[in-house]
């Protein structure tokens, strides 16, 4: 049940965009050396430069899926329920330049730096999210911004990165270091 279902190959982001899920990160909070079945956790390149490479696995979705489809080794288990497929350590890979130098080549935007509530829809590609932050004008941060929010769809932001910084730091197991985005919807400015 996903809008990318009948994308894989196809290009679906930015050229210098790459999703990885990597188990075997040293020091990464989701790092495991097994997944949920007991298979050795591995580094699963999801999007590259672009590309929609792979879909995650677990066991017994691969063996639904058929076709030749193997386990990922992505299955994640609960103490409280049954498992599923998970993420171990996912990641947008970082760029080369500093926040600083990012930051510069924006004229007019909206540094957004902390979101709440509404989400994603993964069937149809949309999203909706209120959203709180800094207005950049001329590379620089010029007042807070609060409770506006911004939507559009997967597609859109994922092809609209057109830069992304080196700060990626490990603080949960999903992560990413500042990236910016060419144009997005924003309401409540």
């Amino acid at each position: 049940m996903s809008y990318l279902r009948e994308r894989l190959g196809d290009s679906i982001a930015s050229e210098i965009v790459t999703l990885v899920d990597d188990g075997t990160v040293p020091g990464g909070m989701g790092s495991a050396p097994f997944d949920g079945e007991g298979l050795p956790t591995q580094r699963n390149v999801i999007i590259e430069k672009g590309t929609l490479k792979m879909f995650l696995y677990d066991t017994l979705t691969a063996r639904k899926v058929g076709g030749g489809v193997v386990s990922t080794h992505n299955a994640r288990r609960s103490t409280g329920g049954a498992g599923g497929i998970g993420v171990f350590n996912l990641l947008l890979e970082p760029g080369t330049k500093s926040v600083e130098e990012l930051l510069g080549g924006i004229s007019n935007g909206f540094l957004v730096t902390s979101v709440m509530g509404g989400g994603a829809n993964t069937v149809t590609g949309d999203y909706s999210i209120g959203a709180s932050g800094l207005w950049i004008e001329n590379g620089q941060p010029t007042f807070a911004v609060e409770e506006v929010t911004i939507a559009g769809t997967m597609d859109s932001i994922l092809k609209g990165i057109d830069g992304i910084a080196n700060d990626l730091v490990f603080h949960g197991t999903i992560v990413s270091p500042t990236f910016s985005v060419a144009e997005m919807t924003i309401a409540g400015l």
